[in-house]
C-alpha cells in the first residue's frame, strides 16, 4: 500500500512540474521508498531479488533490456547521477549505470537485518534502519555513510532514532527524516547531523522538490512549504485525507 500511494505521488509530481528541473535532471522525483527510478531513455525498477532495466527509448513499446541478479530481501531504489543506490534489509548496493543498459557493481555494505531506506548525494549516503514487524530486528538508527569513493563506503556515523522510515534532502545543508514526528537534521558536517527542527507529523514517506515537501502517512498526503532562509518558518499548504 505505502509503495502504491508513493507511485500516485510521483506521477502527480511528474504531471504537474517541470520534468527540465527535476532533482538531477531526471524525470519525476521519487521518495526513498520507491522501487523505480527514471533515468535518461531508461527506467529502473528493483524486486525483491534483482535490479531490472527497461528502455523507453520507444515510449509507447517499453522494452526490458536486463535483469541483475542483487541479493534477497530488496527494498528501495534511488539515482543519482550516474550511479544507483539500493537498499535491502541486509545491506546497500551501489551500481554505475554509466552504461544504462548494462548496470555494473561498485559496491556494498552490510548491516543488521532491518527495513532500509537510502538516499544519497556526490559524498555520503544517509540510510535508516528500522524495526518494522517485518523486517526481523530491533533496531532504529541513521546511518551516515562516506561515498565520495564509491567502491569503498564507509561508515562514519550512526544515531539511534525512534523508528525512522522516509529520508529527503532539502537544499544540501538539511535532512528530513519520518521517525515519530518529521525530523530535520543540519547536514553540513555529515559526520555529526544536529537536530535543528521538526513538523509534529507522522509520515512513512517524503519527496522534497525544490521548497515543496510532500510528506506520506497512512493518513493522507501533506503539502508544506520550505523557506530555504529559515528552516523554521514551515507552512502547511494543503492536505488530501484517505
Amino acid at each position: 500500500m505505502k509503495k502504491i500511494i508513493s507511485f500516485i505521488l510521483l506521477v502527480f509530481i511528474i504531471g504537474c512540474s517541470d520534468s527540465d528541473s527535476a532533482q538531477n535532471s531526471d524525470i519525476g522525483q521519487g521518495g526513498s521508498l520507491a522501487v523505480f527510478a527514471i533515468k535518461g531513455n531508461y527506467l529502473y525498477g528493483v524486486d525483491q531479488m534483482k535490479l531490472n532495466v527497461f528502455s523507453l527509448i520507444d515510449s509507447e513499446k517499453p522494452v526490458k533490456v536486463n535483469e541483475i541478479p542483487i541479493g534477497f530481501d530488496i527494498e528501495t531504489l534511488f539515482s543519482y547521477g550516474d550511479n544507483l543506490f539500493i537498499g535491502s534489509r541486509n545491506g546497500m548496493f551501489i551500481y554505475s549505470i554509466t552504461n544504462p543498459e548494462n548496470p555494473i557493481k561498485l559496491s556494498s555494505v552490510q548491516h543488521f537485518t532491518a527495513c532500509d531506506p537510502v538516499i544519497a548525494n556526490s559524498t555520503h549516503s544517509y540510510v535508516t534502519l528500522n524495526s518494522n514487524t517485518t523486517c526481523g530486528n530491533n533496531i532504529n538508527v541513521l546511518q551516515v555513510y562516506d561515498t565520495k569513493d564509491l567502491t569503498n563506503p564507509k561508515l562514519i556515523h550512526s544515531r539511534t532514532l525512534t523508528q525512522p522510515k522516509g529520508i529527503g534532502f532539502f537544499t544540501a545543508d538539511y535532512l528530513f527524516v519520518c521517525d515519530d514526528i518529521i525530523k530535520i537534521f543540519n547536514i553540513q558536517n555529515p559526520a555529526e547531523p544536529i537536530l535543528v527542527h521538526s513538523i509534529d507529523r507522522n509520515c512513512f514517506d517524503l519527496i522534497i522538490r525544490n521548497n515543496t515537501l510532500f510528506a506520506i502517512g497512512n493518513g493522507g498526503v501533506y503539502r508544506y512549504e520550505l523557506n530555504p532562509s529559515n528552516i523554521k518558518d514551515i507552512k502547511v499548504v494543503s492536505e488530501v485525507k484517505f
